[in-house]
Formats: structure tokens, C-alpha cells, sequence
């Protein structure tokens, strides 16, 4: 058996949640494999709203299991208060003890770091996320197995503090003294060991017993570290390659993958944003689609769907479908632009450039529909939202499978 895919295609918060949530029905196990908790999950069920961080989306099947892989940073604290809100995840939850942990110092020099960067800060969702992933590559981390050994590990960080006591004092940083850091990581522990585990051999034998499994990817492509508009990127490979290395398999265990857009584009933070609308039209999407991130409460920018990074994402992930949601958001507007190409130094550009900042997008206008909120079977759909949907297929060269049409689990429109 193959693990089936979600993964963002724009800069995030394309409603992978909802999606994740309604195949989590089908699925044996869902696995998140990057990210940390800066990622955010919005599910909405019979009207009532879930926001989740860390824990993967299918934790509203009670018959799934759900594992956080090797790949993802975890910051113990926020894991702990995000449990509290579910009962019973005792063999329902299982997290990576390979997986790095996100300390209290992380969280400061994240903070600290983006501060000192000014009119040139990455936005950041000052959560440590890229510190605790440096210190991963650098080979300072720590990961959670160590909490089976709260002595060492607070000798062990006691230990970094000190030989990096300038680095600390210069950014005003207070670390905390053996004592405090002993009883903190004590609390850690208590928590979360029991649910500690061998992901990787777990998700092995998942396979090998022929069980579903769905993988969970956190933000989107153009945030990837490799492949989005660096430097204003997340710290990890949120591109569908990134499973393999965040859960320990191999190209050969992935299945079908789906990626999630939104039916126009949004970005949280700072970077470029070739079809950023600055005007009426981006603040009625924005207000519109409640466009405020599920992890930082920022408003979010909005802009007009931008077919040629669609297509460069989908191309990267390998994507078998699109699933394009909040397609309810264009309700109600007269004309719908799509970016379907690039004006660089005066040329036609189809191909995503690494310098976004200097490009002009070229859009094409279709007509808009008064509304397709609840629809849930294609031809239910006004024929302008069809024809829209059948361009998007056409300039992205990918075939749509999902249509969101409410943020309810069930206006959903699966082809």
C-alpha cells in the first residue's frame, strides 16, 4: 500500500485542514512529516471551529491514529496545551522521539533576531521555529527521546548555555539556571512520554499491513526552504519530497498526491506577492474569506489566483489533482482576474522567476457567479464558476478533483 499526500501549493493557509479532515474519514493513520507549530489548521464540523497546530487533522476520526514524524519541531509546551482540548489520545497520538525539540531559548533568539532586523524582517512567526531547526543542522539539538533523561539533558543544555553566554548576553537573552531548566523539562516528560514512539517503523508497518495512510504537509510550496521566495520562507521542505526524509520513507511509498489552493492567493508575513491586490478587491477577498492566520492573528494579504506559480508548485510536488477551496469567496464578484503569466523586462514570462519583486503580473478577467455556497455536486455550480474551474485546469495543467464551497466539512464538491 501507498501513502496518499495533502500539500499546500501557495504560501499556506490554503484550507489543507478541511481537506485533511474529510479523507481523515477514509484513512487509518494521518502523519504530519514538517513544520512546527507556527503552522495552522482551521477545521470547521457542524459549525463548530478546530484550530489545530501540531497534532495532525485526522484527530477528529476517532478511528484514526496520528502521528507527528521525525521531521517536525516540536515545542513541548505548546504540544501539552494542545492536547488539552482532546480526551482519550493514548494510542491515538504518537510522536517521533527523533523529533527535534523547540526550547525556550529557540523561541527568544527567533524573537530577538527578527527585532534587530527591522524594515528587513521575514515575519516570522517568532515561535523558534528556524532557531530550533538551525540548531538541528548544526548538530546543538535536542530531540525528544532525551526527555527519558531529564538529568543529562539538563546538564546538557546548563552546559550550552554557558560555553554561549555571549551570544545569549548580546541579544538580552536570560537563560534559565539548572534547577528551573530540571523541573521544566521534569513537566515535559511526564507528558509526553508515554506517547513517544518509532514513527518511522510504525508508518513501515502501516504499509506493509496494507492500512490507509494519509500524509499531512504544514504551510505551502512557495514557503518550501529549497524552492519558495527565499529568504521569506519556513525553515523546512514543505514540498511533497519532504514527507519521505520527515517520516523515514522512500519516493516509492507515495501514493496520490492532492494539492490544496484557494481559489485566490493569500500570504501571511512579509515576501513577495506577485498578485497582491492592494485595493477594494483584495480587502473584500480579505474580509470575505476571514482572512486573519489560524497561528499569528495576522490579516492576511490577498490577491488574485496566480496560475503560473500554481502550476510551478504543482509540477514540484508531482500533484495528481487540485482541490481548490473557498471558491465561495468569489461570490458576488462581477469580473475574476487570473494571473496567467509574467512581464519581465518588458517579455512574456510563463516560468517562475527567482526574483518575484521585479516581475508585473499579466492577467486574463472571466465572468463572476452570484453564489456557489453549499453546492456540493459539479453541476449545482453557476456555469461561470464551472468555466472558471475549467481554466484553472486548462493554464495549471492539473485536473481539479475537490471544490470547497463553505468552510463546512461537508459543501464540498469531490469530482
Amino acid at each position: 500500500m501507498k501513502a496518499n499526500m495533502i500539500v499546500g501549493i501557495q504560501w499556506g493557509d490554503e484550507g489543507k485542514g478541511k481537506i485533511v479532515d474529510l479523507m481523515a474519514q477514509n484513512y487509518d493513520a494521518v502523519c504530519r512529516y514538517q513544520g512546527g507549530h507556527n503552522a495552522g489548521h482551521t477545521i470547521w464540523v457542524d459549525g463548530v471551529r478546530y484550530a489545530l497546530h501540531l497534532i495532525p487533522s485526522g484527530i477528529l476520526n476517532p478511528k484514526a491514529i496520528n502521528i507527528i514524524g521525525n521531521g517536525v519541531v516540536v515545542s513541548p509546551e505548546a504540544l501539552i496545551e494542545e492536547m488539552k482540548q482532546f480526551e482519550n489520545l493514548q494510542e491515538r497520538l504518537f510522536v517521533s522521539d527523533k523529533a527535534h525539540m523547540i526550547l525556550k531559548h529557540h523561541i527568544l533568539i527567533d524573537q530577538a533576531k527578527e527585532k534587530l532586523r527591522g524594515a528587513k524582517a521575514i515575519g516570522t512567526t517568532g515561535r523558534g521555529i528556524g532557531p530550533s531547526y538551525g540548531s538541528k543542522i548544526e548538530r546543538s539539538g535536542h530531540r525528544l527521546g532525551e526527555l527519558r533523561d531529564t538529568q543529562k539533558l539538563a546538564q546538557n543544555l546548563s552546559e550550552f548555555y554557558e560555553e554561549n553566554r555571549a551570544l545569549f548576553g548580546a541579544l538580552g537573552i536570560v537563560t534559565p539556571d539548572f534547577e528551573s531548566l530540571k523541573i521544566e523539562l521534569d513537566g515535559y516528560a511526564q507528558a509526553l512520554l508515554p506517547f513517544l514512539a518509532d514513527t518511522t517503523q510504525m508508518v513501515w508497518d502501516l504499509l506493509d499491513a496494507n492500512k490507509r495512510v494519509l500524509l499531512e504537509g504544514a504551510q505551502g510550496t512557495l514557503l518550501d526552504i529549497d524552492h519558495g521566495t527565499y529568504p521569506f520562507v519556513t525553515s523546512s521542505n514543505t514540498i511533497s519530497a519532504g514527507a519521505c526524509v520527515g517520516l523515514g520513507l522512500s519516493p516509492k511509498d507515495i501514493g496520490k498526491v492532492t494539492g490544496i489552493v484557494k481559489a485566490y492567493c493569500t500570504r501571511v508575513g512579509n515576501g513577495p506577492f506577485p498578485t497582491e491586490d492592494r485595493g477594494e478587491d483584495g480587502e473584500m477577498l480579505r474580509v470575505k474569506g476571514k482572512e486573519v492566520g489560524t497561528s499569528t492573528g495576522r490579516a492576511r494579504r490577498c490577491g488574485w489566483f496566480d496560475a503560473v506559480a500554481c502550476r510551478y508548485a504543482s509540477r514540484i510536488n508531482g500533484c495528481d489533482e487540485l482541490a481548490i477551496m473557498k471558491l465561495d469567496v468569489l461570490d458576488g464578484f462581477e469580473r475574476i482576474k487570473v494571473c496567467v503569466a509574467y512581464e519581465v523586462d518588458g517579455k512574456r514570462v510563463e516560468t517562475l522567476p527567482q526574483d518575484l519583486d521585479n516581475v508585473t503580473p499579466i492577467y486574463e478577467e472571466l465572468p463572476g457567479w452570484e453564489s456557489v455556497v453549499g453546492c456540493r455536486k459539479f453541476d449545482d455550480l453557476p456555469p461561470s464558476a464551472k468555466a472558471y474551474i475549467a481554466r484553472l485546469e486548462e493554464i495549471t495543467q492539473t485536473k481539479v478533483g475537490i471544490i470547497s464551497t463553505s468552510p463546512d466539512r461537508n459543501d464540498t464538491i469531490v469530482l
